[in-house]
């Protein structure tokens, strides 16, 4: 079985990079795609309440960021050890590794659902839900609250398959959802008028037949690791390897949950729901920037852990620096593009003259940085890679926890709603120094490790 993952040890690394991040990265930018076309349904099928509409799902929408960082955390965190399992030759861990995922998703995914179901209202206010956009935001909540498991398991499952080296099997299931969730959106809210309710079941469905997809693949064989039941047995150690190695990008995920609940209170302060709904559109096209730099440390974490397991030092070193190019480069992109054309991807999504004026100069404080982001992305992909929890931690926390909410709660008091939007270059560019730092170290360690075999 392990001869179907050989070629991450033996493939050029610029091929191989591009060969397994390409179809992450287009299945990405197809779920940025089709989170950005919710928002314009959204904005178009509500007419004169889109501001409300597109605020309700942009106050809803942490919870579906929580349910991508528990599903995120524990595919980072089986992906790691499979990767490096079948690097090593171990087939049987990795194998046993796969259904105790499967078991861990099922359980977290359960409690997740039951919990924040019984407390949807409480839930919504504290996300920073006003008077007049609650109706809209609950009415997403619930539908997306339902649809639970078809998330969390999809996201798993995509991880899985990307540690096995078939990114293109990820990439079929991205693109194949999301032109789904494109076509329900329009059937849903403008053929049933289903408005917002609409929009989150499209999400949901859409989902669902992402995940039977990938449940195909593996329980029909076409993956390198066979499906026994007998690994479904949770085994603790294995399990606590898991959340210790995935632990950074669950945090990732729910530091992004948090800093929309605590950005969503400020701006309820300092702008109302108007800055709420610029937020929720800009939230989205930034994603098509940051969609692009996730695909690559997608393509990149397979192949850091298997040459790792490996001990091929020189490939995990050639490998990172070449992700580090891409990524910067793709930031660049984003920056030229979002900087030049603001106005006009707003207006793509309400006629509201005031959210198009206000999404413009926010969007082009928001971007200023973007060229670091591949830094802090790339590092912790490293450090999850070769299983070293604790900086993997350490720089998923720091942008959005350490960094960018004490800033976001600060500098409104200096520049008002400005300060807000200021709040986001500045903790990449801190981010991205931190990233540097032990990024550094890292490689040099690898290049006296590759120099003394």
């Amino acid at each position: 079985m392990n001869e179907k993952s050989e070629f991450l040890g033996t493939e050029k690394i610029n091929k191989l990079l591009w060969q397994l991040a390409t179809p992450a990265i287009i299945g990405l930018l197809v779920q940025a795609f089709y989170n950005l076309v919710d928002t314009f349904f959204v904005g178009r099928a509500l007419g004169d309440q889109s501001v409300l509409g597109i605020a309700g799902v942009a106050v809803a929408f942490p919870l579906q960021m929580l349910m991508m960082a528990i599903s995120i955390g524990i595919g980072v965190g089986g992906s790691s050890v499979i990767s490096r399992m079948l690097g090593s030759g171990d087939v049987k861990k990795a194998e046993r590794t796969l259904g105790n995922v499967f078991t861990y998703t099922l359980i977290l995914s359960i409690i997740f659902e039951i919990l924040f179901f019984l407390n949807v209202d409480m839930v919504l206010n504290l996300f920073g839900a006003t008077v007049d956009n609650l109706p809209y935001a609950k009415e997403y909540a619930v539908v997306i609250l339902q649809g639970t498991l078809a998330f969390t398991f999809g996201f798993v499952l995509n991880n899985l398959v990307r540690a096995e080296g078939n990114s293109k099997v990820a990439m079929n299931n991205m693109v194949f959802s999301g032109v789904l969730n494109i076509f329900l959106d329009a059937i849903l809210m403008f053929g049933f008028g289903m408005g917002v309710k609409g929009a989150a079941l499209a999400t949901v469905l859409a989902q669902l037949i992402g995940t039977l997809y990938l449940l195909h693949y593996y329980v029909t064989g076409k993956s390198p690791l066979r499906l026994a039941f007998s690994a479904f047995a949770p085994k603790f150690d294995l399990i606590r390897e898991i959340t210790l190695i995935g632990f950074g990008s669950f945090v990732m995920g729910a530091s992004n949950s948090l800093m929309l609940l605590v950005l969503n209170n400020v701006l309820e302060i300092y702008g109302g729901d108007l800055s709420i709904a610029v937020f929720g559109v800009a939230g989205k096209l930034m994603m098509l920037v940051f969609m692009p730099i996730i695909g690559v440390s997608h393509g990149l974490q397979p192949i850091l852990g298997y040459n790792y397991g490996a001990e091929n030092y020189d490939r995990v070193n050639e490998s990172l620096r070449l992700s580090l190019k891409i990524t910067t480069l793709f930031g660049v992109a984003g920056l030229i593009l979002l900087s030049v054309f603001p106005g006009t991807f707003f207006s793509l999504f309400s006629t509201d003259t005031e959210i198009i004026n206000s999404g413009t100069s926010a969007l082009r404080i928001i971007m200023l940085a973007s060229p670091l982001i591949g830094l802090n992305v790339i590092g912790t992909t490293l450090f999850q890679s070769v299983g070293k929890a604790k900086p993997s931690f350490v720089l998923s926390l720091c942008r959005q926890i350490l960094f960018l909410i004490p800033l976001v709660i600060l500098l409104p008091h200096y520049f008002d709603l400005t300060g807000v939007w200021m709040a986001f270059p500045i903790s990449d560019l801190m981010a991205a120094f931190l990233s540097m730092f032990l990024v550094w170290k890292e490689y040099r360690y690898f290049q006296n490790k590759n120099s003394s075999a």
